[in-house]
């Protein structure tokens, strides 16, 4: 075989590879920005009643999830006519059958008699209550009836939340129903995931399991990276392939 047919050969296997990277990488881009695109729903926090954990004015991700998938600690969007017929933010703290109660001599919440710490209404390397010394300012008791939801903002001082439709029927839960999406992630101000609380884990049901939402980021960055990649591959791999060439044919000359 010549140089030249070397060369040429060389060349070819680069823009194959090449564009077989750009071709997969474009297939788990847009594969993953479909995905995304069915599975979440974007959303603005209207007001600051998830202070630490969102505040007003944030841009979250909220998988689309049904009413039954539904479990404690999880921070989801719902809209219920009894609260303003309006999208609002909220943490579930208690499912139908549960009593919930606050507070303890800790001054804790509790499920069905038991205490539940909750990290998520302390601020960043706070070591007590973002409210106080308790994880609400008064004190409420509340059964919550089968197929519904007590639920309860993280700035306990000021949320409006399932307090303060106490006397409504159902206690101040909503229906399962109700609920249009899970809170997964906040992204702008860039601010993470959205762990699932330990302290639900040992009641009946734990928590729900993490969204899909890293793998669809993880499939979105390598297919930029084998797109890039890819793009940028198949002129080295030709221009290093005629450098070769050129270099052979010099020594051959002499």
């Amino acid at each position: 075989m010549s140089g030249s047919e070397r060369h040429d050969g060389r060349g070819r296997l680069g823009s194959i590879l090449s564009n077989l990277a750009v071709a997969v990488g474009c297939v788990l881009f847009l594969g993953a920005f479909a995905w995304g695109a069915v599975v979440y729903k974007p959303y603005t926090v209207p007001t600051d009643s998830m202070t630490p954990t969102v505040n007003a004015g944030d841009r979250i991700l909220a998988e689309r999830i049904a009413g039954d998938e539904v479990r404690r600690g999880d921070v989801v969007v719902f809209t219920d006519s009894a609260w303003g017929d309006v999208p609002m933010v909220k943490r579930v703290v208690g499912v139908g059958g549960d009593k919930v109660a606050c507070c303890d001599k800790d001054g804790r919440l509790t499920v069905n008699g038991k205490p539940v710490d909750e990290p998520y209404l302390r601020a960043a390397g706070a070591s007590s209550f973002a409210t106080g010394s308790s994880a609400s300012p008064q004190n409420f008791t509340a059964e919550v009836p089968e197929g519904q939801l007590f639920l309860l903002g993280d700035q306990r001082s000021t949320s409006m939340d399932s307090r303060v439709h106490l006397e409504d029927p159902g206690h101040g839960s909503v229906p399962r129903g109700a609920v249009e999406a899970r809170v997964d992630a906040v992204v702008w101000p860039f601010g993470g995931m959205i762990g699932r609380p330990d302290a639900f884990s040992s009641l009946p049901g734990g928590v729900s399991s993490e969204g899909p939402l890293p793998l669809q980021f993880g499939a979105l960055v390598a297919g930029a990276v084998l797109i890039l990649g890819g793009a940028a591959y198949g002129p080295l791999a030709a221009r290093s392939a005629r450098r070769t060439g050129r270099t052979k044919v010099s020594a051959g000359a002499h």
